[in-house]
């Protein structure tokens, strides 16, 4: 990819970042002190056991190292916006939801690159495509500060600064980096298209199962620890949606010539807000009962 594709691409995502911020007050991040133990499950279940279970799938299925690789980032990153929207729709604890993003996307800064180089390089099929490129651990962090923190800071500040202007401007900006984020995807899926064409079936089988596997996860670990429904549905759609937008732009930066690895990541993007979609209105016609969390 050309130097000022990468920079217009880095600029998305930190607009991405920026738009969340927005919609975010000091509020959330006290609210997980407040239900620490619905966003406790939930950051569990995006940092300890997707990733983990992302690299299963890898070994199990003897994927090929580039898919690998991307599944494996995939897993490794963090709740996406688009969660809380579709944790809205489906009748869910919005707030903790909304939380839940917030406080994964700094821990994102280091435990997305940390998951990232530990389970491909305990991968022997990946590890060797790890080490050819001297992937290091201060570059990958060094992008996902720029990328998440610095703008989560700068919207936290103006939400702060100028609500008002932040309320004004928090739709527009879902609504463009849902647009960005698919433009990017299907870049990503055309600038490959002979790989994804050859291989379609594949790419997509490996897909839906990793995203069916990451709400089971979510879904299982909140009902196991007794999560009423409405957050059971926010934990579910926080570790099923991932910010796939991020796993693009590392790969752009540190992978630009693993094209299944840009395949599987484009696809994801697509999948997962088509799985979102139809899991939330499938929940959105079954009311949740937060006191007793039984769903009538």
């Amino acid at each position: 990819m050309s130097p000022g594709f990468m920079i217009a691409l880095n600029l998305v995502l930190g607009c991405m970042m920026f738009g969340i911020a927005l919609s975010l007050s000091p509020a959330d991040f006290k609210r997980v002190a407040v239900m620490p133990k619905a966003a406790g499950v939930g950051l569990i279940c995006q940092f300890i056991l997707l990733p983990f279970i992302s690299y299963l799938i890898t070994v199990i299925f003897q994927v090929p190292a580039e898919v690998a690789l991307g599944l494996i980032l995939v897993g490794c990153c963090p709740g996406g916006t688009f969660s809380n929207i579709m944790t809205y729709l489906a009748r869910g604890n919005a707030a903790l939801s909304v939380s839940m993003t917030a406080v994964s996307s700094s821990v994102a800064a280091f435990a997305t690159p940390a998951n990232f180089l530990l389970y491909a390089s305990l991968n022997p099929e990946t590890a060797g495509l790890v080490t050819a490129i001297d992937v290091g651990v201060t570059g990958i962090v060094s992008f996902v500060v720029g990328v998440l923190i610095i703008p989560l800071v700068l919207g936290l500040s103006v939400r702060h600064r100028w609500p008002q202007l932040a309320i004004k401007f928090e739709v527009p900006f879902r609504r463009f980096s849902l647009l960005l984020l698919l433009s990017f995807a299907v870049i990503a899926l055309a600038s490959h298209w002979g790989q994804f064409a050859a291989g379609v079936t594949g790419y997509a089988l490996l897909v839906i199962l990793h995203n069916l596997v990451a709400l089971m996860i979510g879904f299982a670990m909140a009902s196991l620890a007794g999560l009423n429904v409405a957050d059971r549905r926010a934990v579910t759609l926080e570790t099923g949606i991932q910010n796939s937008g991020l796993g693009l732009g590392i790969i752009f930066s540190f992978f630009p010539g693993y094209g299944e690895m840009a395949i599987i990541a484009g696809a994801w993007s697509i999948w997962h807000l088509t799985s979102g979609l139809i899991l939330s209105s499938w929940w959105a016609r079954r009311t949740p009962s937060i006191s007793t969390g039984v769903a009538s």
